[in-house]
């Protein structure tokens, strides 16, 4: 039956005082190293904070835990890392703390009305927690306790699919590779991720065309580059270090064309601050072509392209690569088939441009030998989302740009270990493979059923089906979609455990018990049996390298999420356990030895990972191979859709701002985008403010009516932007509560949280 939630804000409406400036036409220099030294010396002591950023993506030191971007060959030796960057390493590495005095002081009820930021700025947990059934306040539990109380609760229950392990992208490829394991000795495959929210229709996209789900470049190939096309990303705020690539491709000769409804400084222009002339204000045009295409405007876009090419080929020849299509490809025919249905011109106004900046564009791809197509989720949270991500890689095909230097796919992975998460089996649907393995090296049959992805573990949740939810770093709650469905079904379950390093929401909507499980972050030392561990992650370019933690953690009582996993299985498996959870963790080596013999590409893990710099796994397309149902590189045919707006309805689409990574909210400010000391607020095309009878400033309240149920996000602040007209833009997570637990990208199933239908009212 399900329980009726106790009253807790999910996402305080209060303003806390707009100021708004122009945008900036340029980002990073002085001031984001300004920036990036307040945040960790306000958090930390200046011995602290120097050996945390002296350490900081070097190769004997840890892994940034914000983004995924690759770090370059040759490195800084005192400033590899990003403003974002050094924001996350004052989050995780501060020195303040959250112990059980805080809990007894302030009850779940009153924290819930504190904002996302203020629960950040708390400071790391430092001790166990635990919420008993009835209770309004946390309080301290022992971690033998506390594994006793989970692993008995998880023995209860009917079936293993009535328990669901979550997992964020933060986690090491040592902790997912032991938590996939366990859950599947368990007995279930009910392994949402974060994945599932981002990146997972890319996977769905490039596994049907090219035969892996993940990028083909290498950083390399930025450098030797004729067009890089960035599409739906912003990387001066959720890339920065992408932008040092960018200038260096610049500076190569490469053209960039940008696809994005926003004006975004960092897609227009870059100071770099390794530089005195970057320190100095001295920049590098980085767009040669912005297309503020409408959102989802992207496929007739890409069609429209492939039109103007298709075109000149006919006239004059020279313009594809029939070579690598003729060789390496299946379906060209069908492709320009399909092609030659659609009017030019109808696709340029479905796309919200114009013709001459379309032609302008078309022209750039042509005369392009070697293009990387680089996207992130501006493309991947739409309805027809995969089809996006086929029609882009279309364009490559036409061009022959996959499996060469300078040119291939690059979608941008927005978390640190997300791509190396999935490589270790963190997968609702693994392939059939990886399960034999798994049965062949560890004795036992894995289950073979499907389990949940993030969509269906809310609804199942929601139903009554699930009894345990236990979530591996991530701040589920605030990352997911429509929050006030989502919130009713966390507390359907009797048990909600969250490992963490910080507080956030997720801790404050729970099941009938809750768990707090406080964890050691990247920064941390992680000694275990007397020995100093490092854990492994995989960035976005499928490069696998070590992190070793540097800093002494903050409190005697965290765990490693390794020793975590080990816990929970001894505390719920016991003696029946085919796996010798003990002895994996007395030296992470033997983790990594388990995982080398039951994924390919990871022979002599240990060797090489400690190679600086780390080693490549295998990539088929890199190399001109596809392991697809062709065995060759699949042109697909794809669709769009296009939004009939009703009066008074826009197209929403959630971003991030500055201060902010993924749910982590550093600061108040946006300062590229010249907004200060507010998150509530819609960015809108000033014609359609005056249309609507509002001005700049005022406050409105924004409504969904999907599947006929009202949805609502009181209490926003007008900002007029630079976007296209019926298109607005909100952040997240104070507007996720609008987007449709039922609204979901058709295959992947990751919500549409780029395409939200809304109404605006004048409050």
């Amino acid at each position: 039956m399900k329980k009726t939630p106790h009253p807790i804000e999910l996402t305080p409406e209060q303003l806390t005082g707009i100021s708004v400036e122009s945008p900036k036409e340029v980002a990073v220099g002085l001031p984001a190293v300004t920036n990036a030294l307040q945040h960790v010396f306000g958090a930390m002591d200046v011995r602290r904070g120097a050996k945390a950023l002296l350490n900081l993506n070097q190769k004997d030191g840890f892994d940034c835990p914000s983004c995924a971007w690759p770090d370059p060959d040759e490195r800084s030796r005192t400033a590899e890392y990003c403003e974002n960057g050094a924001k996350a390493i004052a989050e995780e590495a501060t020195t303040k703390r959250v112990m059980a005095d805080f809990f007894a002081k302030h009850s779940i009820e009153e924290l819930g009305t504190w904002s996302d930021y203020e629960l950040s700025q708390q400071g790391r947990l430092g001790e166990p927690m635990y919420k008993p059934q009835g209770a309004t306040h946390y309080q301290p539990i022992s971690w033998s306790e506390l594994f006793r109380k989970i692993g008995t609760s998880l023995k209860k229950l009917a079936s293993p699919d009535e328990a669901v392990f979550y997992t964020s992208g933060r986690t090491s490829n040592e902790a997912a590779f032991l938590y996939q394991l366990f859950g599947r000795e368990f007995g279930t495959n009910n392994f949402p991720d974060c994945s599932n929210m981002c990146h997972e229709s890319s996977g769905v996209a490039l596994n049907e065309t090219l035969g892996i789900g993940k990028g083909s470049v290498k950083l390399d190939d930025f450098y030797k580059a004729d067009l890089i096309i960035i599409a739906g990303q912003n990387p001066g705020t959720n890339h920065p270090r992408m932008l040092s690539a960018l200038e260096k491709a610049k500076k190569n000769g490469a053209k960039i064309l940008v696809i994005n409804p926003l004006k975004e400084a960092g897609l227009i222009a870059f100071s770099n601050p390794q530089t005195v002339g970057g320190l100095l204000g001295y920049k590098t045009a980085l767009a040669d072509h912005y297309l503020q295409v409408r959102i989802n405007g992207d496929v007739p876009l890409f069609k429209a392209f492939l039109k103007y090419l298709y075109k000149a080929e006919k006239n004059t020849g020279g313009v594809f690569d029939w070579t690598f299509i003729n060789d390496k490809t299946q379906g060209i025919e069908a492709l320009l088939e399909d092609i030659e249905k659609y009017d030019f011109e109808q696709l340029i106004c479905d796309s919200g441009l114009n013709v001459n900046e379309v032609e302008d564009a078309a022209e750039l791809i042509k005369s392009s030998k070697n293009i990387i197509g680089c996207w992130a989720m501006g493309l991947t949270q739409h309805k027809n989302a995969v089809d996006t991500i086929r029609e882009l890689v279309n364009l490559l095909l036409v061009k022959g740009s996959i499996g060469k230097p300078g040119a291939g796919t690059c979608p941008v992975r927005g978390h640190s270990n997300v791509q190396g998460d999935r490589t270790m089996g963190i997968w609702e649907a693994p392939p059939k493979a990886f399960l034999d393995k798994i049965q062949e090296q560890f004795g036992f049959d894995p289950p073979r059923k499907h389990g949940y992805n993030t969509v269906e573990a809310i609804k199942a949740m929601h139903e009554g089906k699930v009894g345990v939810f236990f979530a591996m770093g991530g701040n589920f709650l605030s990352a997911t979609p429509d929050t006030s469905f989502t919130a009713q079904a966390l507390r359907t379950c009797g048990i909600t455990a969250h490992v963490s390093t910080k507080l956030n929401r997720s801790h404050l909507v729970t099941g009938e018990e809750a768990f707090i499980l406080p964890c050691l972050g990247r920064t941390d030392e992680d000694i275990q049996q007397g020995k100093v561990q490092f854990v492994s992650v995989e960035n976005s370019m499928g490069v696998v390298h070590r992190s070793i933690g540097k800093l002494r953690p903050v409190s005697d009582q965290l765990l490693s999420e390794p020793d975590i996993v080990r816990r929970l299985a001894n505390a719920t498996l016991g003696a029946y356990s085919h796996v010798h959870w003990d002895f994996l963790l007395g030296d992470y080596d033997h983790i990594r030895e388990s995982i080398e013999r039951t994924i390919p590409g990871f022979e002599n893990y240990n060797q090489r990972v400690r190679q600086l710099g780390g080693f490549y796994l295998p990539n088929g397309p890199r190399e001109g191979t596809f392991k697809t149902s062709t065995n060759k590189a699949n042109f697909t045919i794809n669709e769009y859709t296009t939004f009939d707006l009703k009066a008074h309805e826009f197209v929403m689409m959630t971003i991030r701002s500055h201060d902010q990574f993924n749910t982590t909210i550093y600061g108040l400010d946006d300062r590229y985008r010249g907004i200060f000391n507010e998150r509530r607020v819609i960015l809108m095309n000033p014609t359609d403010i005056e249309k609507a009878g509002l001005v700049a400033g005022d406050r409105v309240d924004l409504f969904n009516y999907f599947g006929g149920e009202k949805r609502t996000a009181p209490n926003f602040v007008v900002v007029p932007y630079s976007i296209p007209q019926l298109c607005v833009a909100t952040y997240f997570p104070e507007a996720n509560t609008l987007v449709p637990i039922g609204s979901y990208a058709n295959r992947s199933m990751t919500p549409t949280s780029k395409a939200v239908v809304i109404e605006i009212r004048h409050r």
